[in-house]
């Protein structure tokens, strides 16, 4: 039930705030150890799957609140902050943690440390000579990622990996009611066609030139053999946030650093899926974020031939996203891959594997059939991003996500 309340407030403070403020505050007074006088929900963009906001207490103190919403999630417990605080993680510790299923929240001290999401879309509309700072930043970050991934690394079994909260993300959205209630027999509309997915899904894709062999249908079935912890032998491990899009990681400018936020799915897993939200949301997502603005500028022109989708379009990261994508492949995911060769533990399809969790994330995150959300052009560009994300594009003509995966091979 208290899940049911949870999706309805989330939907809610989107078009009618002050409601979703008396909801969210009478379902708070009913477990959480502190005197509400009122609650303030923040509809931010980045929050598609989450609700935060602040809390006032009746003696004036300021808190700020994070909830996750993950329907027909098979997790039983998130928000384990000490973990990563143990690895040495630079990350805000909240001052009350709930994890019991349909209450999932952390409330911690009010803060004003802006997200890095906030900070690049700013810099994306009016750039200035911020962008090098924190292209720099974000550098220096990850190559302390790295550090912490080698400290943490370890094998473990696949009992152990699949009770990791991180496959909520992506094997669960797969196979636990996420994928047949977006897609089995609905209707998608595409710019001057309504199509249904089960159609759809049979369909190979042409993408700016590039030939890819996959169908939807193809991508679906390998990710969920994939993905599946349980197909696996001994897995390598990192301690890892799980979920470190740019709308959970922070700039602290008195200690020029990023700090890391709501860690919902922080926890030991694979260190291929602890970079697949920071790969794909941080750098290729920005019209999942804002799909009214960046419509306005998309150019998008597609044909049906015979079994094939074929779609030329204009949309492409910044230079600032693109310098994080150059980032985590240098310092994070090259010598994680070498070190991983050097020790003869690198798995033949670890590409597959990755390639298969990033698929998730534009085709799972929200519904790309969803007109309420999305035009037929966002629709259409965020399957043929999906596309992209889980398919291979031809070795001679390379996306810019495979050629960054050649890793300079």
């Amino acid at each position: 039930m208290s899940d049911k309340i949870l999706q309805e407030i989330q939907s809610l403070q989107f078009l009618d705030n002050e409601a979703a403020n008396e909801k969210l505050k009478i379902f708070f007074s009913s477990f959480v150890p502190f005197d509400i006088d009122r609650v303030q929900v923040r509809p931010l963009a980045v929050s598609l799957n989450s609700i935060n906001g602040f809390l006032i207490t009746k003696e004036g103190r300021k808190l700020f609140f994070k909830t996750h919403i993950e329907p027909e999630s098979i997790v039983n417990e998130y928000y384990n902050s000490s973990i990563l605080a143990e690895a040495g993680y630079p990350i805000i510790q909240p001052i009350y943690r709930s994890s019991q299923w349909g209450k999932q929240l952390l409330i911690y001290d009010y803060f004003e440390y802006p997200s890095l999401f906030n900070i690049v879309w700013e810099l994306e509309n009016e750039p200035t000579s911020n962008i090098e700072k924190i292209a720099r930043v974000q550098n220096e970050a990850d190559i302390y990622l790295w550090h912490l991934y080698q400290k943490s690394l370890q094998t473990i079994s696949p009992e152990e990996h699949s009770r990791s909260p991180i496959h909520q993300l992506f094997y669960h959205r797969l196979t636990g009611g996420r994928f047949q209630q977006f897609y089995k027999n609905a209707d998608i509309r595409l710019p001057g066609l309504s199509i249904n997915y089960n159609d759809l899904c049979r369909f190979k894709w042409i993408i700016n030139g590039r030939i890819f062999p996959d169908t939807l249908e193809d991508l679906v079935y390998r990710a969920t053999q994939q993905l599946d912890p349980t197909n696996k032998k001994d897995i390598l491990s990192i301690i890892g946030h799980g979920d470190a899009h740019n709308g959970n990681v922070f700039y602290e400018q008195t200690k020029d650093q990023l700090i890391y936020f709501d860690p919902a799915f922080a926890g030991r897993h694979s260190p291929f899926l602890d970079l697949t939200k920071p790969l794909f949301h941080n750098i290729f997502a920005i019209w999942m974020y804002y799909p009214v603005e960046i419509a306005k500028n998309l150019t998008i022109y597609w044909q049906i031939q015979s079994d094939t989708i074929e779609i030329q379009h204009n949309f492409a990261p910044s230079t600032l996203r693109l310098s994080f994508l150059q980032s985590k492949i240098e310092n994070v995911l090259k010598p994680l891959v070498e070190l991983l060769q050097k020790n003869n533990e690198l798995e033949e399809d670890w590409k597959e594997y990755l390639k298969s969790a990033l698929f998730c994330c534009p085709f799972l995150t929200m519904n790309l059939g969803d007109s309420q959300k999305f035009s037929p052009e966002i629709s259409l560009l965020g399957l043929a991003m999906s596309v992209e994300m889980g398919g291979f594009s031809p070795i001679d003509n390379l996306s810019i996500l495979d050629e960054a995966l050649e890793l300079g091979y």
